[in-house]
């Protein structure tokens, strides 16, 4: 992508660049085990595109819902994250993470491979983000982060090389070891002339944050939609059918807005708070009159939100049309017209997926005291193969949407559902392919341990095949990230690696984690996090006291968030774990915030602390102030291509570690980055962590 300024602005409009055609038919057969997600089907539903990893890597593939034959469009290396088939049939965007890192950009390619071509995200320092199509498939929407400014190279790796693939975007990284972050009342969204917040004098100037529509023909100039600078992140949901209004989800973790704006002047008409989780929160009626929203504002748990609006988009009323009272509503999808949508309830980690009929508001012009009021008509259920959907795709039929379906006993796949029978399309491996020779399924069972203070927590527990149920066993507890992520009954290869070898895994969810309402996942926040640190021993504690894992042989492993809590648990309670596995983890969050992107900074402020203002409280919370207490060996894994969490991170914690006298290794992946995305560095990962814990844990 090259740069465009507009008049008058210091905004960057993306201009499309050509890429090689690497599509070809795939006619090789896939591996037994590989998976399958992401799916956006094609106005007529009988095809979809999706993300697979059959080849190595997660890549775009293209196939029919009922056949065997499958096409891969992009043959470059670099992982897909994102799928979207346009309206009319004609473009397939998708976003794409080189080197597997965070600055992300958006291409499009035709359904048969050809034109493929870079929209957004290519430029120095820049990340693009895939958002909605217009309707008539004219336009797509991205967001697109303004370019890093002259001589802020990636000084914290300053000779390490950007990712394969950035060759024309040497800074590929601009960091200058400060944050930018918002303040606490959050960003204001501004137009193009500079109406926003100004920067403080303590921290350099806030990059901006712009959304364009952008046409993938390259005939039509991008158009500015509206822009905010500081911003912790963005998303164009939809787009009103007339051009009029768009939907855009903002705003750091724990504080997440929809916003409706007029495209015209990038006004915002209202602004509704929205639950963490699935970024496409909801869409606007074929009218405009009702704007469809998954939201937990005021609420312990996530719904499903009717508001009327106005000619100018403005609010007139609110209403909740669809809710449960133990569970919270996790994926909203509407269908093509605007009268269906697929709702999937996540109960206890567990999802309920339903069809509901919509009953909109009149369309503009309508009085509202005279309109009837948005309503919902009875829900639907639909039976599933598997525990968890993780994507929903509308097609032309409302009673037949495209899923991506996992589960305890099977690798990602997607399923076709006409009339609410589940058919698996071909090319999703077979459930009976699920496992390698030799392994057996494990059924995980649901555990509720009590934290010291009474909170009541959860996860699932994987006992080792073969084992006597009264039987102690060594064991791992393996914490997920986020900290918002939430533990479901998901085949995870790593899991099955250490079952294999004779571990049993508990996968708790602690304080912090989705899923169990607003008040536990807000229970971790500033000083709260010394409690999430305690929920990790008690949870320790639970399974041991249980009789399932042996006191003397337990470990523990998590990514990410989960490898900030691993490292944060050894130093906390050192006695208590043999070993820890730390990948991805943030092992001081004083640094951390120094080097991670902007963006992700200003997002976490509000989960972690401000890097100024509560200084003190990170410097608490960080491993490496007590890393004196440190007695087990650690292993430390990281993606050497990180900028989430640098791998600085993991390095000054293995560095500490040696310079007492502790075993401490570091594994650092090629090509990855805070995902790993490549099979054959996936594998490498699982075994060295398996014989790291194996040996550590015997005897």
């Amino acid at each position: 992508m090259t740069a465009t300024r507009n008049p008058g602005s210091a905004l960057y409009a993306p201009e499309s660049a050509p890429l090689a055609d690497t599509s070809a038919p795939y006619d090789l057969p896939p591996p037994a085990v590989h998976g399958c997600w992401y799916p956006s089907a094609d106005p007529s539903g009988r095809h979809v595109a999706f993300i697979c990893d059959r080849a190595g890597v997660p890549q775009l593939w293209t196939g029919p819902v009922d056949g065997q034959e499958v096409r891969r469009l992009d043959a470059d290396p670099h992982p897909v994250t994102e799928v979207s088939w346009s309206p009319d049939g004609r473009w397939i965007a998708y976003t794409t993470a080189p080197g597997g890192g965070e600055l992300t950009r958006v291409l499009c390619v035709r359904p048969d491979g050809s034109d493929r071509h870079l929209l957004a995200g290519g430029e120095s320092g820049t990340s693009a983000r895939l958002g909605c199509w217009q309707h008539d498939g004219s336009a797509i929407a991205v967001s697109v982060t303004e370019s890093a400014p002259p001589g802020h190279a990636d000084r914290y790796h300053a000779e390490a090389p950007g990712p394969p693939g950035t060759e024309h975007a040497p800074q590929w990284a601009g960091r200058d070891g400060r944050a930018v972050l918002l303040d606490p009342a959050g960003g204001r969204l501004g137009a193009a002339d500079g109406g926003v917040r100004p920067a403080s004098d303590r921290e350099p100037e806030e990059r901006t944050l712009s959304a364009y529509l952008v046409d993938p023909e390259g005939t039509v100039a991008p158009v500015l939609l509206f822009s905010e600078r500081g911003a912790a992140n963005q998303r164009v949901c939809d787009l009103s059918r007339d051009g009029r209004l768009a939907l855009v989800y903002r705003g750091p973790r724990g504080r997440r807005e929809a916003l409706v704006v007029r495209t015209e002047d990038s006004a915002v008409t209202c602004a509704f708070p929205v639950a963490d989780g699935d970024p496409w929160v909801g869409g606007f009626s074929p009218s405009a009159g009702t704007l469809w929203l998954r939201s937990d504002a005021g609420r312990e748990y996530a719904a499903l939100l009717a508001a009327h609006l106005g000619p100018r988009g403005e609010l007139h009323t609110t209403r909740v049309v669809a809710e449960r009272d133990d569970c919270g509503l996790e994926l909203l999808t509407l269908g093509h017209d605007g009268r269906r949508a697929v709702l999937a309830w996540n109960r206890h980690g567990v999802s309920d997926l339903e069809l509901l009929a919509l009953k909109s508001a009149p369309p503009y012009g309508t009085e509202a005291g005279a309109a009837p009021p948005p309503s919902a008509g009875d829900a639907r259920r639909v039976d599933l193969p598997h525990e968890v959907v993780t994507r929903i795709a509308p097609t032309a039929d409302p009673d037949a949407p495209v899923v991506a379906l996992s589960g305890s006993r099977r690798h990602p796949g997607v399923w076709w559902l006409p009339h609410g029978a589940p058919l698996r399309t071909p090319w999703s491996s077979r459930d009976e392919d699920a496992l390698p020779p030799g392994l057996t399924p494990v059924r995980p069972t649901p555990v509720r341990p009590v934290a010291r203070d009474g909170l009541q927590l959860g996860g699932w527990y994987y006992r080792a095949p073969g084992r006597s149920p009264g039987e102690p066993a060594p064991c791992v507890l393996h914490l997920h990230g986020g900290p918002e992520e939430q533990e479901r009954p998901v085949l995870e290869p790593l899991y099955l690696e250490l079952l294999g070898r004779g571990l049993d895994v508990f996968a708790p969810d602690v304080r912090g984690s989705s899923g169990h309402g607003r008040s536990f996942t807000d229970a971790d926040l500033g000083a709260g996090r010394f409690s999430a640190i305690d929920d990790v021993a008690d949870c320790a504690a639970h399974v041991m006291v249980q009789g399932l894992a042996d006191p003397r042989r337990m470990a523990v492993m998590g990514r990410s968030y989960g490898g900030y809590l691993t490292m944060a648990s050894l130093v906390w309670h050192p006695d208590l774990f043999r070993t820890g596995v730390a990948v991805c983890g943030m092992s001081d969050l004083t640094t951390f915030f120094a080097w991670t992107e902007p963006w992700i900074a200003q997002s976490a402020a509000h989960k972690y602390g401000h890097p100024e203002r509560d200084r003190d409280l990170l410097r608490a919370l960080s491993p490496m102030s007590r890393v004196d207490a440190l007695r087990a060996p650690v292993l430390a894994v990281h993606g050497e291509h990180d900028t989430n969490v640098p791998p600085g991170e993991s390095e000054q914690f293995v560095r500490a570690a040696r310079e007492r006298g502790l075993e401490a290794e570091l594994l650092l992946l090629r090509d990855e980055g805070h995902d790993f995305r490549r099979a054959d560095n996936r594998r490498l990962f699982r075994r060295a962590a398996g014989d790291w814990l194996e040996r550590h844990l015997a005897g």
